[in-house]
């Protein structure tokens, strides 16, 4: 059970507030080298670095897809064991798995698809029962899912690693030339979600106006954290395709923010929010409708002739410093604030 009097008796005496015990159920979790879940990782670790202690528990994944009906009993049983103060879901799918542990302080996150997507949004409304916050990580998120008391935190980033380097000794690590000009792809280009085809040909239009143009693909299994670092470097403008609804809050937008590297980027989760006052770079939004032949070509004009606005311009953005909302540890303290309040109330 929460240890809710321990918390309140050290507030009243004017003691640090302690330190929590926190189970987090995910099915988002870096395995095998993978990125999948790292912005999860990444707010785990940024809470363990605040002194709490995090256990986690993976639904699904490597498991298969069953793990979300069979998850459960293993869910209670840690819960019952752990001495936890708070279980805390981290995406909609996860939230069964959670639904009936006999833990009173729930707190859910939302990150997208299990909000945009109906079918997963059926299943995230069927396991946050009883939860007693709900996170959305895009105030768009939130308002999709109609969900009037759920609180906006965005991912966050981590400023001591993402921060701006030597730009020619990147280049030099990754093997391009100074005289390229070199837009990033910031995802797996295997993955639909993510338009790679919208940015192939983007690119492609690009290339026609200026042959000195390359892709830079900013995925890749099992790289160091430190060749991300490079790629964020080594490129002139990061070129975001998705699909609309498939996105909450982009992490590759705001690392690419902090790193001082421009975007361009379709109107998709918090983008907008991220991007804005920020110079050079733009948000374009997706035309009305159905994407049909017209419209998509359309749509790749104006994103080559804003990313070929950035290219010209050949400097970085200053985003850094306008994004010191989204540093990770600032974004803990909020989730810790959560945290608190649930315990609290």
């Amino acid at each position: 059970m929460p240890r809710k009097d321990a918390v309140k008796d050290n507030r009243e005496q004017g003691q640090p507030a302690r330190t929590l015990r926190i189970l987090a159920v995910t099915n988002l979790w870096p395995e095998q080298g993978g990125y999948r879940g790292i912005f999860v990782h990444r707010q785990v670790s940024a809470l363990r670095a605040r002194g709490h202690h995090v256990d986690v528990e993976v639904v699904a994944q490597s498991r298969g897809k069953w793990d979300y009906l069979t998850a459960a009993p293993r869910v209670r049983r840690r819960v019952r064991t752990g001495n936890y103060d708070i279980v805390h879901v981290h995406y909609g799918m996860a939230a069964p798995a959670a639904r009936f542990a006999g833990h009173p302080a729930r707190v859910v996150s939302l990150y997208g698809s299990d909000i945009n997507v109906p079918r997963q949004r059926l299943m995230t409304r069927l396991g946050w029962g009883g939860s007693r916050a709900r996170i959305y990580v895009s105030r768009r998120l939130a308002d999709t899912a109609g969900d009037v008391a759920g609180q906006v935190v965005a991912n966050g980033v981590d400023f001591e690693l993402f921060r701006p380097g030597d730009r020619l000794a990147a280049r030099q690590a990754l093997g391009i030339s100074p005289a390229d000009r070199v837009v990033l792809f910031g995802a797996d280009p295997g993955r639909p979600v993510k338009g790679y085809d919208l940015f192939r040909d983007v690119l492609t239009e690009l290339r026609r106006r200026d042959d000195s143009v390359r892709e830079l693909v900013l995925s890749a299994p099992g790289q160091p954290e430190a060749d991300l670092v490079r790629k964020y470097d080594a490129a002139d403008v990061l070129l975001f395709t998705s699909r609309p609804g498939s996105e909450g809050s982009p992490t590759v937008v705001k690392e690419a923010t902090a790193m001082g590297l421009p975007v361009v980027s379709v109107d998709v989760g918090d983008v907008a929010e991220v991007l804005d006052g920020v110079r050079p770079g733009t948000v374009v939004r997706f035309p009305p409708g159905p994407l049909d032949a017209p419209a998509r070509a359309r749509l790749v004009d104006e994103l080559a002739g804003r990313v070929g606005e950035v290219l010209a311009a050949g400097v970085r953005a200053d985003g850094r410093e306008k994004s010191a909302w989204l540093d990770e540890r600032l974004v803990a303290e909020r989730i810790t604030g959560i945290y608190r309040t649930v315990l609290d109330s």
